[in-house]
């Protein structure tokens, strides 16, 4: 049973490890009783569906008929589950995965005039501006070069949206915070291009544009970070990118926002000032409670969800596991802690393999009492970050703003077991 600790910043509790005995203990009444009683009724195997031939093998492997998971379209905020055609987004199923890794056809979707088709033998990066070799590259030139490989999260920058003025509470976690994915990523380092081509070093800034028929270019500053960790990515979970992904080359800066991830990558162009796009100006930028608006915001923050249980679902009396993900631009995630009793006392989660800049698997078991309440998680990153509570977020925000949301996530349940979203 969650052991709590009173406050939001006392000593916590420390994780329990897993073990049999653990389970057992924590499940008693509970899976561990209901497993029991199943047991009881099956004196043999005689009801077990006989061993049958398989279907013949396949040139790719598809799902099982019985999973049921896939990306819910979206156009703005509440306005949900619409037609393709009028979608500007598609959201990640966060409720029905595993792990931490995304499966490519689940990452989130987000265009501005659709996907192109682009043909990789015909397509071309030009690298230019300040630099002493301008030069043309092809998708061939690009393969040939010394390649990296990492796991990393990409985050839209509007994930969150949904509960930025209200908090509809007929959605799901999907619905809340599916803008986000991880994924292997693979492909050329960004810092050997720029060895390649001799950026000027007076040149701070790099433009990054796109094929696609909204011509997104984004100004991306030359932090040594971004040289050190950005690369032009090709591969996706060992495999080419996806076409609504960025196929065959796209930007990626690990931990910064999404739209600075630019796809269907053509050009390059290094300078030494921001070169102020429309979507820098018009697009992204946030305003802020004070009537200012914030340029340039361009690190994804501290983050974490709860995604089971959680929005639209319902739970049982007695043990269940909380389960979320928890993901930091500015690293690796080192705590997350889940109140059971709407942030009056914090219990720390146990927690998966814990990469930087990627999303981390969490976990805590819990003996609900059958009583209402409310469950929450808040992260930690190794910066010393901690994700913040709304009123928090927005006492320092404001409801103006449309991006960069990454309050903790309430979800209520009510004494039938119905899980919904709340603000806290």
């Amino acid at each position: 049973m969650m052991k709590p600790t009173q406050g939001q910043t006392g000593s916590q509790a420390r994780p329990q490890g897993l073990s049999r005995r653990r389970f057992l203990a924590v499940s008693a009444g509970g899976i561990a009783g209901s497993a029991a009683a199943e047991s009881a009724l099956a004196e043999s195997l005689a009801d077990v569906p006989p061993r049958e031939p398989g279907d013949p093998m396949s040139a790719t492997s598809a799902r099982s008929k019985y999973v049921d998971i896939a990306r819910v379209p979206e156009s703005t905020p509440g306005h949900r589950n619409v037609d393709p055609a009028e979608a500007i987004n598609s959201k990640t199923p966060l409720q029905k995965l595993v792990g931490s890794i995304t499966p490519s056809d689940l990452h989130y979707e987000r265009s501005h005039a659709g996907v192109p088709e682009i043909d990789p033998a015909v397509h071309r990066l030009l690298v230019h501006g300040m630099v002493r070799r301008q030069i043309v590259l092809n998708m061939d030139d690009i393969r040939a070069m010394p390649s990296v490989s990492r796991v990393a999260f990409l985050e839209c920058t509007g994930n969150g949206w949904e509960n930025w003025k209200s908090a509809p509470s007929d959605v799901t976690v999907q619905n809340t915070h599916g803008l986000v994915s991880t994924h292997e990523w693979t492909g050329v380092p960004l810092s050997f291009l720029i060895d390649l081509v001799g950026v000027d070093r007076n040149s701070t800034w790099m433009l990054a544009e796109g094929g696609d028929g909204a011509a997104v270019a984004r100004s991306v500053p030359l932090t040594d970070e971004i040289i050190a960790e950005g690369m032009l990515a090709y591969g996706q979970n060992g495999e080419p990118l996806r076409p609504a992904h960025g196929f065959p080359l796209r930007l990626f800066l690990p931990g910064f926002e999404g739209n600075l991830n630019i796809k269907w990558l053509r050009r390059l162009k290094f300078g030494d000032r921001p070169f102020m796009t429309r979507w820098e100006t018009a697009r992204y930028t946030q305003l802020q409670a004070d009537g200012h608006a914030r340029q340039f915001q361009l690190r994804q923050d501290v983050n974490s969800v709860i995604t089971s249980p959680s929005g639209m679902m319902r739970i049982a009396k007695g043990y269940n596991r909380l389960t979320g993900l928890a993901w930091s631009g500015h690293g690796r995630i080192v705590r997350v802690e889940i109140s059971t009793d709407g942030a009056a006392t914090w219990q720390e989660a146990e927690l998966g393999t814990a990469l930087p800049k990627a999303q981390t698997r969490f976990q805590s078991h819990w003996v609900w009492d059958g009583q209402p309440t409310r469950i929450v998680s808040r992260s930690t990153d190794e910066a010393g970050n901690i994700q913040p509570d709304r009123a928090t977020f927005i006492a320092r925000t404001g409801t103006n703003a449309l991006f960069h949301y990454n309050a903790q996530q309430t979800w209520a349940i009510d004494a039938e077991g119905n899980v919904r979203n709340v603000l806290a």
